[in-house]
């Protein structure tokens, strides 16, 4: 079974001209909203990805219609292939997984944006070790300064409940325990 999924961002725009495509393609079912791209949480392309069963094909006229990122359309084309379907775009040939050429494409697609994930990655770990040099500190702010925590440490030393230590510092009893 072919079915259909069609998306339009706005309410002035219009399903037809999908409709009538996706239809005119096959589509024995189709799906459609008017919602932003942007949205994760798409009702109606949900229900297009749960009515899919093996040898089943999602249909779109465009793939800016699937996806809003490649990350995105990777992990829309993983749950359709999880269901035994395959995905094809009317407007995309090269995004056509009942192909070999179209699963290729995709399974290029998939390594460049692994890639890319291992490139930004090394990119945060670099920037996160030069600030760390620079004396940055990564965290929650400290809820007491230098000062405060020496002389809660002595005072805890000294005996003082830690209920009394942490109510003259406006901290938690757990703060207190936690210190040193």
């Amino acid at each position: 079974m072919i079915i259909g999924y069609a998306r339009v961002s706005t309410d002035g725009q219009t399903l037809d001209a999908q409709l009538t495509s996706l239809k005119a393609a096959g589509a024995e079912k189709v799906f459609s909203e008017k919602i932003s791209g942007a949205v994760t949480d798409r009702k109606a392309l949900a229900k297009a990805i749960s009515a899919l069963g093996p040898g089943d094909i999602l249909l779109v006229t465009r793939l800016d219609r699937l996806a809003r990122s490649t990350r995105d359309l990777l992990n829309i084309l993983h749950t359709v292939s999880k269901a035994g379907a395959k995905f094809r775009s009317l407007a995309d040939a090269w995004a056509d997984t009942t192909t070999p050429h179209g699963e290729l494409m995709i399974t290029i697609l998939a390594g460049l944006a692994t890639f890319e994930r291992h490139l930004i990655k090394a990119r945060t770990d670099e920037g996160r070790k030069r600030a760390q040099a620079r004396g940055v500190r990564f965290g929650r702010p400290l809820k007491l300064s230098k000062y405060q925590i020496d002389e809660a440490l002595a005072r805890r030393e000294a005996g003082e409940a830690l209920a009394d230590i942490s109510r003259s510092y406006g901290v938690s009893h757990s703060t207190i325990s936690r210190l040193g």
